[in-house]
């Protein structure tokens, strides 16, 4: 216990990157991610603007992708990084690895999540002669509202585990704290206060994110 106390500088040093990889992977993989889905969606066969080409080409790459661990896929993105961010190490290449793992992702989800507005919404919307770009904006997404907040929670919450998982390779944040100062000095009590903070950030993001989705599904 002393000895964390010794590193409480280093221990909120840790939170913040943490925070601040999480922050930066949401922002650019969420948009990335969201325009992903859309196209995703809307050109699979029998939808708003159906592109055999382009709906297949996007699905393999993300199929391609996904299945690849994190810890393995880091290193598989560094040549990219370094042309992206000017690095393939730190915590900049980190989140550009970390971005491009949960856009995949985040496509999938709001993919998914957008095919369960009911067609019949749709079609009423075409009825009245609402062009795609405008049934999308107007009518699928929010409708789909509620399970997309559920969708990005849940990224959130895998992306968190993922700055963790990057403290194995070199990245910051509060699993390069727990390892360094934790796993590799025998130190017990500063890994658990590490894992305790991390599942505080779960808990905090998962309540956070349920409590928007009732009020958006209420509505």
């Amino acid at each position: 216990m002393d000895r964390l106390f010794e590193l409480g500088s280093e221990f909120w040093i840790a939170a913040a990157e943490t925070l601040y990889m999480v922050a930066l992977t949401l922002f650019f993989g969420g948009i990335l991610g969201l325009v992903i889905g859309v196209v995703l969606y809307t050109t699979r066969p029998g939808s708003l603007i159906e592109n055999k080409a382009v709906f297949n080409v996007v699905n393999v790459v993300i199929n391609f992708f996904r299945p690849i661990p994190f810890i393995i896929f880091i290193p598989a993105v560094q040549p990219l990084a370094r042309l992206v961010v000017g690095t393939g190490i730190g915590n900049n290449a980190l989140i550009f690895a970390l971005s491009l793992a949960a856009s995949f992702a985040i496509g999938r989800i709001v993919e998914q999540n957008l095919l369960t507005v009911a067609p019949g919404v749709i079609e009423a919307a075409r009825s009245m002669g609402a062009g795609p770009l405008r049934i999308l904006r107007t009518v699928v997404l929010p409708e789909a509202l509620g399970p997309l907040i559920l969708g990005y929670t849940f990224v959130i919450v895998a992306i968190i585990d993922m700055t963790a998982v990057a403290g194995y390779i070199g990245g910051g944040g509060l699993g390069n704290f727990a390892l360094v100062y934790g796993y590799r000095q025998f130190e017990p009590v500063i890994t658990w206060a590490a894992v305790i903070l991390i599942v505080l950030f779960v808990q905090v993001v998962q309540f956070f994110g349920n409590w928007l989705a009732r009020k958006v599904l209420r509505r």
